[in-house]
């Protein structure tokens, strides 16, 4: 059973796991050096714990403690109550969810090892906006897709924002880094995928066309908002793809074209 501790002090040193949550230069630093990622709301933080992940602590304010009285009485890391008005001076916002705590993060399993059971696998390349990996995380869950690799410049799947954003999708599908980028494509073919690179490019074939829902294993590649696919990335695809438009737009939001391309790669998808 956890301990309660009423808090009355926002520089005490027991909260410093909940300190200037807003700042996002220092959280993106002082989060993976230091093996932590916060989990905002009550169906997030039971999200992440129904995925294995080992809580320290948990900041709650006082209508918040009779709501997550079952997660007190199972976990073992100290639970600290504390008014919205603290709350609030130390994350550096208002804490609307009443309810956050802090998991301890799991080693990042190698890409070659998700691949080996995966048939439909996203790939991102220099996504840095946490909405956007938020949002591609769940339609990647809502919609089948078995795994995502992220280029090194992407961003942190687990900072606070993409796990608000993702309602706690990102703990669902498992995710690795490529290190050396694009060479570890190499890594995603020679496991017997076909690379589909999305690009509103016009040499691009539909999706539909491609019809990846019949290929035997597929991963699909996404670039960042605005400068989409990198020359590189496109160079190291087996082949381009695109989403029909209408009405003379151009091209989605990256978050609204993973949840279409999504369906497109695993409607009808072989199941083993």
């Amino acid at each position: 059973m956890a301990e309660l501790i009423t808090i009355d002090d926002p520089d005490d040193p027991r909260l410093r796991d909940y300190t200037g949550l807003t700042d996002v230069e220092l959280r993106r630093r002082r989060e993976p050096a230091e093996g932590l990622f916060i989990a905002e709301g009550e169906k997030v933080i039971r999200r992440a714990r129904q995925a294995g992940y080992d809580m320290r602590s948990m900041l709650l304010s006082a209508k918040w403690v009779d709501a997550m009285r079952d997660v007190i009485d199972e976990v073992p890391a100290p639970v600290y109550a504390v008014s919205p008005d603290l709350a609030e001076r130390v994350t550096g916002y208002h804490v609307h969810r009443g309810a956050l705590a802090s998991m301890q993060r799991k080693p990042l399993p190698e890409a070659a090892e998700l691949l080996t059971t995966a048939r439909r696998v996203v790939v991102m390349e220099a996504v840095n906006d946490h909405t956007n990996i938020g949002a591609i995380f769940r339609s990647a869950a809502a919609l089948g897709m078995d795994a995502v690799l992220l280029s090194p410049d992407c961003a942190d799947p687990l900072y606070r924002r993409s796990v608000k954003v993702s309602m706690g999708a990102v703990f669902s599908v498992p995710y690795a880094r490529l290190a050396a980028w694009p060479t570890d494509l190499a890594t995603v073919r020679e496991a017997g995928f076909k690379v589909l690179a999305l690009t509103p490019a016009g040499r691009a074939r539909s999706i539909d066309e491609v019809a990846p829902h019949a290929m035997e294993r597929v991963a699909l590649m996404l670039g960042a908002e605005g400068d989409g696919l990198s020359a590189r990335a496109l160079r190291a695809a087996d082949e381009w793809v695109r989403i029909p438009m209408a009405h003379g737009v151009d091209s989605l939001n990256v978050g609204a074209a993973a949840a279409v391309s999504f369906y497109a790669v695993t409607t009808g998808r072989p199941r083993v």
